[in-house]
């Protein structure tokens, strides 16, 4: 089975690709029912926009068969719309929606297809991050974070070498709507180079007059 999500429409909400992007799921985003093929571990639709069209997808994936769990994302103005449906989706998700409870509905999605996702730990030096227990150490020891302090953290780390503006972190951790300032990014990086200890600090660099790096670049190897 393909380990991957769909999602409607195509280009689909920022704040629903964030928290895709965050759980670490690997997501197709399609426009049309012909653009499916093979099997997926479940699909994400987007109903707001254009409801009709979004029913009309899941009507279209149910005729294809291979009982793919759909997971509506849907506001209170369309929920009558639900009505005499039942067949059409497994779960759906109100928007606007809050992002613990949407990543706990994915993991449910996911468990219904019998797929446990093995989410791979996140390994860089002393630093030791799991993605699935929200949970971090550093040579061992337990860190006490935030979840923003984490997220950043894991974002961070996950890309070793790579320098990120702080435009690009407010925007991929915070969300796209976040309208915080760079000295949002600022605080949260000074608080977890406290957290990480004198000895491990640097394992998070400024780089100047554009923003933070995690690790070393390839040309200090």
């Amino acid at each position: 089975m393909n380990e991957s999500l769909l999602v409607y429409p195509d280009p689909p909400p920022p704040e629903l690709v964030r928290t895709l992007d965050l759980g670490g799921y690997t997501w197709k985003a399609v426009s049309r029912p012909q653009e499916v093929d093979g099997q997926w571990l479940g699909a994400v639709v987007a109903v707001d926009n254009r409801p009709e069209d979004a029913f009309g997808f899941c009507r279209a994936l149910h005729r294809q068969g291979g009982d793919v769990p759909v997971l509506l994302l849907v506001s209170g103005a369309h929920l009558d719309e639900l009505e005499m449906r039942d067949d059409l989706y497994a779960d759906f998700c109100l928007t606007p929606f809050h992002q613990r409870e949407l990543e706990a509905r994915l993991a449910h999605l996911v468990w219904r297809s019998g797929t446990v996702l093995r989410h791979e730990l996140i390994e860089y030096g002393p630093l030791l991050v799991n993605t699935e227990t929200y949970q971090a150490s550093i040579a061992g020891r337990p860190l006490d974070l935030t979840f923003m302090e984490y997220e950043l953290l894991k974002f961070l780390a996950a890309s070793p070498g790579k320098v990120f503006t702080r435009e690009t972190l407010l925007s991929r951790v915070w969300g796209y709507d976040y309208f915080g300032g760079a000295r949002t990014v600022d605080v949260h990086v000074r608080r977890l180079r406290a957290k990480l200890g004198e000895e491990h600090a640097g394992l998070i660099t400024t780089v100047r007059s554009v923003g933070y790096r995690f690790g070393l670049s390839r040309w200090e190897r």
